[in-house]
């Protein structure tokens, strides 16, 4: 198998901490220390937008679905969120600024489209947010207070499956996965009247958890959580759809991936949900495949072996 690998020359001053490509992958998104986030043609390696607006570190960045226009969303050690929006020929200008956090904003997700233009984000103040357009063309915040008392560093949405209760009737729930640094995983959910409430609470990891990403698909009629560490391990938690009622899942089964000997930064599902990439802290990325019999393989690392 031949493989192509193209660089981008983001020309960047100081650490960059993201990199997202959008939904069609023709636009490259990256966010720096330098406080700025970076807007790149990727097919043809060009930069279309430097944006300046941060007054820190900018963490993260993450793009809408197309389906509302092209929207990007970054947030930094400055607080805030801000949400982007291509106008003209490649312009790009801030169309939102969220400030409702008393510390640094580490992680920003956008919701399934299903659910409407709604971003959640997470922050060292220890509370998550989910921000959401109106269809009056204003934003509105709920927060989750004390979340991770001791800091939230990651939130993932759970894909816009529905559940049947026990009248028949089908629900679409919003949840939300986060990890944070009181080493614990936790499921939220979002109830008729629109609070938001906990839903379980994973517990598996001894250090801070770095990342948790939600699988974008169902696998096997389950729903599959991955999570990672500082202390460098990875777990991927897993929930049986047809043990579900009223919409909850509650039967989480964890399994650990791997062990690594470094601290683990980013896990990302593929978008058919059965490969999973790790990035690790001695700049290396694995990538996981789940055969059908829900058994974890490393594909491009031999010493690593399977699960």
């Amino acid at each position: 198998m031949t493989s192509i690998l193209n660089t981008v020359d983001t020309s960047h001053e100081d650490l960059i901490h993201d990199a997202a490509l959008d939904y069609y992958g023709l636009k490259l998104a990256t966010c720096s220390s330098d406080r700025s986030v970076k807007i790149f043609d990727a097919q043809k390696q060009y930069l279309i937008e430097d944006l300046r607006r941060h007054e820190g570190p900018v963490w993260q960045v993450a793009w809408a679905h197309p389906m509302f226009g092209n929207y990007l969303a970054s947030c930094s050690y400055d607080k805030s969120v801000i949400v982007w929006k291509e106008m003209n020929n490649n312009k790009w200008s801030p169309v939102y600024v969220y400030q409702g956090h008393d510390s640094s904003v580490n992680t920003v997700s956008w919701a399934p489209c299903e659910f409407g233009l709604i971003f959640a984000c997470g922050s060292s103040d220890g509370s998550i947010s989910i921000v959401s357009l109106n269809g009056d063309g204003n934003w509105q915040a709920r927060k989750i207070d004390n979340a991770h008392p001791t800091g939230c560093t990651s939130v993932s949405w759970a894909p816009a499956f529905t559940v049947e209760d026990q009248s028949g009737s089908t629900l679409g729930v919003k949840r939300i996965v986060s990890g944070g640094c009181d080493n614990v995983v936790k499921i939220w959910r979002e109830d008729q009247n629109g609070q938001w409430g906990l839903d379980q609470s994973l517990q598996g990891h001894n250090d801070w958890v770095r990342d948790v990403a939600w699988s974008h698909n169902i696998i096997h009629n389950k729903t599959n959580i991955a999570s990672c560490s500082q202390s460098g391990k990875v777990i991927i938690w897993s929930c049986d759809l047809s043990d579900t009622g009223n919409g909850a899942l509650s039967m989480w089964k964890s399994n650990v991936l791997h062990e690594f000997n470094t601290v683990v930064w980013h896990v990302s599902w593929s978008l058919t949900s059965n490969m999973l990439a790790v990035s690790t802290g001695d700049n290396k990325v694995t990538i996981w495949k789940e055969d059908h019999f829900g058994k974890y393989e490393c594909i491009n690392d031999d010493k690593l072996g399977s699960i």
